[in-house]
């Protein structure tokens, strides 16, 4: 391993500043996804700058109308809120890799990297949840933008996420037996007037099924995709599942999703 220097910064500002001024520094969240990247040699960052000690990253606050999570707080500590108003958001977090990630890992280090295979980016874009940074709020559908892109900017700093309060949500992935990465995963969420679909795991960034929107916006049952299929042209190809394979799971990921739904505590 490289030399590299370590800061535990202790303000937002300062570590804006950080990372502003070395192109190769790095954000240092839970470490579940930077570290076993750097093991492989797909990073090298001069400088890790820690966001443990900055205040307010970490809380997580539950009103009528959503749930916002901070930053830094733990895929453990979403998986507790299912009877909390985010029933659909712990659903998720509960099925997150083991529970060494699940303790270590948070929100924000999850969806900046924006792993295609990674759970958390398929609920925040199908809860319809708003990315809130150091200088702006984001709205999902514009914040996941192509494989490990976001719209952040260099040195933009993820501070919480908000989610607003779904009637019903639900998630389904088929995970890889080796790995438990996401091989294809569907978020479905019912807002009462309409509904939103994610699908991770199948493209190279988690997207929108609009045309599934649409069939379950006046049925939202699993028999409204009885004659549902999906081409195969844009999917992922590799050594884990063909493009044919996941255009085959989707539609059966969302209808497990559907079955799934719980609702929200009022």
């Amino acid at each position: 391993m490289h030399a590299f220097d370590y800061i535990r910064a202790s303000s937002l500002a300062e570590a804006e500043r950080l990372l502003g001024s070395d192109p190769d520094a790095k954000l240092l969240a839970g470490g579940q996804t930077l570290l076993p990247a750097w093991k492989h040699g797909l990073n090298a960052p001069s400088l890790l700058i820690d966001l443990q000690d900055i205040a307010g990253l970490s809380d997580l606050s539950i009103g009528h109308d959503g749930v916002t999570v901070g930053a830094m707080v733990r895929h453990a500590q979403v998986a507790r809120l299912k009877d909390s108003g985010a029933a659909g958001l712990a659903m998720l977090a509960c099925g997150i890799a083991d529970p060494q990630v699940r303790n270590l890992g948070t929100i924000g280090g999850s969806i900046a990297n924006n792993d295609p295979a990674a759970d958390y980016p398929a609920a925040v874009l199908g809860l319809d949840a708003r990315v809130i940074t150091n200088r702006r709020e984001i709205a999902s559908d514009r914040f996941f933008t192509d494989l490990f892109s976001t719209a952040l900017e260099p040195d933009e700093i993820i501070v919480a996420v908000r989610f607003p309060k779904a009637r019903r949500a639900g998630y389904f992935k088929v995970a890889n037996p080796a790995s438990g990465y996401v091989t294809v995963g569907a978020f479905v969420a019912d807002f009462g007037d309409h509904v939103r679909v994610a699908i991770n795991g199948a493209r190279t960034c988690v997207y929108r099924d609009k045309t599934c929107e649409r069939l379950l916006s006046d049925n939202l049952s699993a028999a409204a995709l009885r004659d549902y299929i999906v081409a195969p042209d844009d999917l992922n190809d590799d050594m884990h599942a063909s493009a044919s394979y996941r255009a085959h799971l989707i539609p059966r990921a969302i209808a497990r999703a559907i079955g799934r739904m719980t609702e929200t505590p009022s």
